[in-house]
């Protein structure tokens, strides 16, 4: 809830919900909003992270100190809208400067109702989150100021994102279709489980035509516009409490299938692995990955609080064939990607398209299409047999 009043001055308070309090002044709109309290590590590309859908019901702490210096511009978003239910920033702009800048990270927040805080110490709340684990969190301005000890109480009422089942509401309601860019060389279903707008953006530079499909969407929603390969995006929640029925079909079929961050989480369960919560997640543009087919060592973006449970030393037998864990996290050993060593399916739990950086990943999308091409050369080589064999 939140009221229209905006005052820089207005004082704020986060109450955690194991009772630790920080104090400081209203940022974006005053009144009061409810979350799990999670930190980013990015210097840069705060706008994309407001508009990241996978931010849903999650408090976002800037551990860089400077906030807001670049404004708000008309270009970056990778939503309709803020998905993030909170923001907590040490030192805000005063002033943006930026010549694409449109308006302030303060005018933004405040317009859409973003309640915020800054002024406080968030290098001892980032501290905090590391040692204690992330925790729901309540945000409170204006009127909504009380005592601790009732703040504190309306926090601990707050949902947990343990069993939160949330990519229906951030995804699509009808289906759309991307376009390629130049010729059209293949057609992907991508089920959007909370999906960046610059994902299928990045497809679609690489002659991919794709149909974004609600979370819902069925097995017959998807080979409806005969794909020849099946994407699973991010989102926010539980994987605990997805629906696996598409994915588990897309495998059987043997459809060259491609999963980010919580389509990651999915494929694995899927593939019979488990998910878990981490303590505090990866949040923010500079995680550092090894893809261990090649050795090399890639700075990603990440926003994930779930990593799937794979045994990282050997290779896994699974319905489906066999499977191995492709990436590592190197701050953690955390499972950063899965691939099928008997099927055309891979994932990671990462975000590849760059947005707001960095671009190590790319090639990740370069790797779908290599498997989308070699099934195509795979069925023309069938028909050509199929075809001689009626001849003889």
């Amino acid at each position: 809830m939140t009221t229209s009043v905006r005052a820089a001055t207005a004082p704020a308070v986060l109450v955690l919900e194991d009772g630790r309090t920080f104090r400081g002044r209203a940022y974006g709109a005053v009144g009061e909003t409810f979350g799990e309290a999670v930190f980013s590590t990015g210097m840069t590309g705060y706008q994309e992270t407001l508009t990241d859908p996978s931010y849903h019901r999650q408090v976002v702490v800037m551990t860089a100190p400077h906030v807001g210096n670049t404004g708000v511009n008309d270009e970056d978003a990778e939503s309709s809208r803020i998905w993030v239910s909170g923001y907590v920033v040490r030192d805000p702009a005063r002033t943006p400067s930026n010549w694409r800048s449109r308006r302030s990270l303060d005018e933004e927040l405040t317009a859409q109702g973003v309640v915020g805080i800054s002024g406080i110490d968030t290098r001892a709340l980032t501290r905090h989150l590391r040692e204690r684990g992330a925790m729901r969190v309540g945000i409170f301005s204006g009127e909504a100021l009380a005592d601790d000890g009732t703040l504190l109480a309306r926090v601990r009422q707050a949902p947990e994102m343990t069993g939160a089942d949330l990519s229906a509401e951030v995804a699509t309601r009808q289906a759309y279709v991307v376009p390629a860019i130049g010729e059209k060389r293949f057609t992907v279903a991508a089920l959007d489980l909370g999906i960046k707008g610059m994902t299928p953006h990045r497809m679609a530079e690489r002659g991919i035509e794709v149909h974004v499909l609600p979370a819902n969407a069925s097995v017959e929603d998807v080979y409806a516009v005969a794909p020849d390969g099946v994407f699973l995006s991010n989102g926010p929640g539980d994987p605990a409490t997805a629906d696996l029925t598409v994915i588990q079909a897309v495998l059987e079929r043997g459809t060259p299938l491609f999963g980010i961050c919580f389509g990651n989480q999915l494929l694995g369960r899927a593939l019979g692995f488990g998910t878990y919560k981490l303590k505090y997640g990866h949040r923010g543009i500079n995680q550092p990955v090894q893809d261990r087919s090649t050795g090399k060592v890639e700075v990603t973006a990440h926003n994930h609080g779930f990593a799937v449970d794979a045994p990282r030393d050997r290779v896994s037998d699974t319905p489906y064939g066999r499977a191995e864990v492709s990436h590592v996290c190197l701050n953690d050993d955390v499972v950063e990607g899965l691939r099928l060593l008997d099927k055309p399916a891979f994932s990671v739990q990462y975000h590849p398209e760059a947005a707001a950086g960095p671009h190590d990943a790319a090639y990740l999308f370069d790797r779908f299409v290599e498997l989308m091409r070699d099934e195509q050369d795979k069925h023309s080589v069938q028909l050509m047999n199929d075809q001689g064999a009626q001849r003889a």
